[in-house]
């Protein structure tokens, strides 16, 4: 536990060596869900996996609890923990567009990239009762900067408190379901125990929409805008899109996903076969073998050392 600031962020950390990768997990995930690729690249390097504000043990951080705020945080909280660069920096889903923003804040710290079925900024997604395109719910309104300590308005009101727990009291006990059953038995359990913390339902992103709005320009504007930056982008081969728009999300997925590709000039696109969204529980191996990628492509870190 790392106290950031009047609020502490949970670090798990094993291995040794350089560089030293770091686990982002997707929405709604916990650092416990890397359990699969995390036992495994501690065999041949440092690996850290940490929990986002309000998940599992982190206590809930500054609002908004932008994709911004967490980039920020996980720098804090690596630099804090005595963790040190170079980084290769490994995002699924959501926490993949966490690595990006983190690669782009501080480039001559990141050896590597690894985006895992990623969350793209021109994904659509199924919100507010309908399919939308992320970026283009943007108001014109400024992402508020992160924040490095709490006040008093950070916490959480009666009245969402409120309304956390008639929702948790709606939807009853969380069950385990696929993939996450493939888990060991204590990852299964954290996860049991963390779904039933209020704080957990306490982690939407009012600005991902002026987020997503702005990464797209940026990949609009700049032909690679993480660099040369060894990137590698795991994208899997089957889908459960539900309804008539499955298709059409479908092609679009794949799209996009060939775009990351080219978001580094040194960027490479792996399909993963018999693998769902989430490739770190389906494919374990999928995941550690990108990371050993990316390492072959920077041996030697930027700092030199």
């Amino acid at each position: 536990m790392v106290n950031l600031g009047g609020y502490q962020l949970h670090l798990y950390c094993v291995g040794e060596g350089k560089p030293t990768v770091i686990l982002s997990a997707g929405a709604g995930d916990l650092s416990t869900d890397w359990a699969l690729v995390q036992s495994k690249v501690a065999d041949f390097t440092r690996v850290c996996s940490y929990d986002r504000s309000g998940a599992a043990w982190s206590d809930l951080g500054p609002k908004p609890r932008t994709l911004d705020q967490e980039a920020f945080d996980l720098y804090r909280l690596i630099t804090a923990a005595g963790e040190h660069a170079p980084y290769i920096v490994v995002g699924q889903s959501l926490g993949g567009m966490v690595v990006r923003i983190f690669a782009e804040q501080h480039p001559k710290d990141v050896a590597g990239i690894v985006l895992v079925d990623s969350y793209s900024e021109d994904a659509q997604l199924f919100t507010n009762g309908g399919l939308h395109r992320m970026r283009l719910l943007a108001k014109d309104r400024p992402i508020p900067p992160p924040r490095s300590s709490l006040s008093k308005a950070d916490e959480l009101t009666t009245t969402e408190l409120q309304h956390i727990r008639e929702f948790m009291k709606q939807m009853g006990t969380p069950p385990i379901t696929a993939p996450y059953d493939r888990l060991p038995e204590y990852s299964q359990q954290v996860r049991l125990w963390a779904l039933q913390q209020p704080k957990y339902w306490a982690q939407d992103d009012d600005y991902l929409p002026e987020i997503s709005a702005r990464m797209y320009a940026e990949s609009q504007d700049t032909e690679h805008p993480l660099g040369d930056i060894p990137l590698v982008v795991l994208t899997r081969d089957e889908y459960d899109y539900p309804g008539p728009d499955a298709t059409s999300l479908i092609t679009e997925h794949k799209e996009q996903q060939n775009r990351m590709a080219k978001l580094s000039s040194r960027g490479h696109q792996n399909i993963v076969a018999h693998s769902g969204h989430e490739i770190h529980l389906y494919q374990p191996d999928a995941v550690v073998g990108a990371i050993r990628q990316v390492m072959t492509k920077h041996p030697v870190p930027r700092d030199g050392r």
